[in-house]
């Protein structure tokens, strides 16, 4: 009995379909001026992201302004600060073997002066020993530890010399006074714990004088005085691990000038600031 459902069986077989082109897609033409006219689209893109972006963000160079409305020029500020602390860091640590080597130098060549010393010391116990009549027994190195267990003459004789004491004198260092200028118009402190970093700015006209004093009280921090704003920057100075400062700043343009402070201790450190003179406005976190 045959089924009226099934149907002949035959290969199956794809059948080509022609290519209909949509109205609404539109192909562009790949030629060379289509070509060089994107580049230079892309070209132009990727400049204006260098110069509005990338420069303010990584080195701090804001020539449009922008970086400082978007605090990108103070990130930037901030990367520049952190790799000049790294190199100079760095250049510490290479100095350090160099200065253990002069040292050991010094020792070496000191010791032909030490050798010296005591053979002169020992010429004249020999004379001493002459002049009171000692018998030739006395002059065994047991008998000449008696007279130079009393070096209390020789040590007073340099002492008696008035040029080489006037010489200790001029060489000693005198103490660091600290600023009594009065009128200080702001005073401010912080509390940098070890790595930890901060900014103070001083709002002022171009040409303008700003008296300071800051102290890392009793401790040292890392330091960095500059000036940002209408897309200038300029560096007045920058220190590693400096106890304290204190100065004028005359400020090279109209905008914001101040100091970075880092912490490189293993210890928590206040850094105390007063700052008098002409700027409007002291600027702190």
């Amino acid at each position: 009995m045959t089924n009226r459902f099934e149907t002949p069986k035959a290969p199956l077989r794809a059948e080509p379909r022609p290519y209909v082109a949509t109205p609404n897609v539109q192909s562009v033409p790949a030629t060379a001026a289509g070509l060089i006219r994107s580049t230079l689209v892309a070209a132009g893109a990727a400049g204006v992201i260098l110069v509005l972006f990338w420069l303010p963000a990584e080195y701090g160079i804001d020539p449009t302004g922008v970086g400082h409305l978007t605090g990108l020029t103070e990130m930037g500020d901030i990367k520049q600060q952190l790799a000049a602390e790294a190199e100079a860091d760095a250049q510490a640590a290479a100095a350090e073997p160099v200065v253990a080597g002069a040292a050991v130098l010094a020792t070496v060549d000191a010791a032909p002066e030490i050798l010296a010393r005591l053979d002169w010391i020992d010429a004249q116990l020999a004379a001493i020993s002459a002049v009171v009549g000692a018998p030739p027994g006395l002059t065994d190195p047991v008998a000449v530890a008696a007279p130079a267990a009393e070096p209390a003459p020789e040590a007073a004789a340099p002492a008696s010399d008035p040029v080489e004491a006037a010489v200790a004198e001029a060489a000693a260092p005198e103490p660091t006074a600290v600023p009594a200028t009065p009128g200080w118009r702001d005073e401010v402190s912080y509390t940098l714990n070890p790595g930890e970093g901060i900014e103070v700015k001083l709002a002022m006209e171009e040409g303008k004088t700003a008296r300071f004093f800051w102290t890392a009280s009793g401790s040292v921090v890392n330091f960095d005085l500059h000036g940002d704003g209408s897309g200038q920057n300029i560096r007045y100075e920058q220190g590693r691990a400096v106890p304290e400062a204190a100065g004028s700043l005359t400020a090279a343009f109209t905008r914001n000038h101040g100091w970075f402070w880092r912490n490189r201790t293993e210890a928590p450190v206040t850094v105390t600031l007063r700052a008098g003179g002409d700027y409007s406005e002291l600027k702190a976190p």
